[in-house]
């Protein structure tokens, strides 16, 4: 049974009809009762048809009529679209559900956090692990923790073939699309990361080396194009006694339970009016990490 939701349901506008926009976006959106998912758009006219006709939704023509449709708008397209756009959006005051990184780089991404700020509008990121209770735990525990240094990895082979081996993750590789996940895990599990240096290729593999304001290191190892399974995501932290370590695997965490989370904290935010930690102040925290990196 779904939990009860005082308030209307948030009119959701899409934009994206590809991969992650079918398996997640649209699906969480019109599942409600918080959300509705109000009109899908993108730049392929029948991709956005199919899909806003599966979720019984209309398709926008364009995406000044997407807005008209909609009180907020959730991005599921490459940074570089969502850079364009996501501005323009928030000028209009509509809220903004944000994937990571937020632009192809750090003045596109600063584009997007100005325009959220001089507008005062709600903004959340799609940090889909941050939403799961065990990450939530692991956090919590880390706090309590203390950290001389950590490992961690996150590893798949999506690159290698198949809907998630888009254009611009061949191109920009790992670092811009897993490395957010774990630098923003670390530099909260850890403490807040100071300096951060690469070394590899970002399409095949990328190490990252991180110092943190407490004087702990960190390591993050990244790649979407290994053989695995399935993905791999760990962090350890060690300290100096037994008892700081401390191990975060998502191999047995489910990902359908981070969706109602996200969606009742991004329609909280957007009827109280208040974003959570996760805005795009956090996000283009996260973007200077990694152009700092990729320098």
């Amino acid at each position: 049974m779904k939990p009860a939701w005082p308030h209307p349901p948030i009119r959701v506008g899409l934009v994206g009809a590809g991969p992650w926009a079918r398996t997640m976006h649209a699906r969480m959106l019109a599942a409600g009762p918080e959300t509705e998912l109000a009109a899908v758009w993108a730049r392929r006219s029948e991709a956005a048809a199919d899909l806003a006709a599966a979720h019984r939704t209309e398709a926008a023509a364009s995406f000044e009529e997407l807005l008209d449709l909609c009180e907020a708008v959730a991005f599921a397209v490459p940074p570089a679209v969502q850079a364009a756009l996501a501005p323009r959006a928030a000028r209009a005051g509509r809220a903004l559900l944000l994937e990571k990184p937020l632009g192809p780089d750090l003045a596109a991404a600063r584009a997007v956090a100005d325009a959220v700020a001089e507008r005062g509008v709600v903004s959340q990121l799609v940090l889909t692990k941050r939403y799961h209770p065990a990450t939530r735990r692991f956090l919590e525990r880390a706090r309590a923790t203390r950290v001389t240094g950590a490992r961690s990895c996150y590893l798949h082979g999506a690159f290698l073939g198949g809907d998630q081996a888009t254009a611009w993750r061949l191109e920009h590789g790992a670092l811009l699309d897993l490395g957010p996940h774990l630098l923003d895990l670390l530099d909260l599990a850890v403490g807040p990361v100071t300096t951060v240096r690469s070394t590899g290729d970002p399409r095949r593999w990328t190490e990252l080396t991180c110092e943190h304001e407490n004087g702990a290191v960190s390591q993050a190892s990244l790649s979407g194009a290994v053989a695995l399974p399935r993905a791999r995501t760990r962090i350890e932290l060690y300290g100096p006694e037994e008892a700081d370590q401390l191990v975060y695997d998502t191999a047995e965490l489910d990902h359908e339970e981070c969706w109602p989370v996200l969606r009742r904290e991004f329609a909280t935010a957007v009827r109280s009016g208040r974003a959570g930690d996760l805005d795009a102040r956090r996000g283009l925290r996260l973007q200077q990490l990694l152009a700092q990196a990729a320098a």
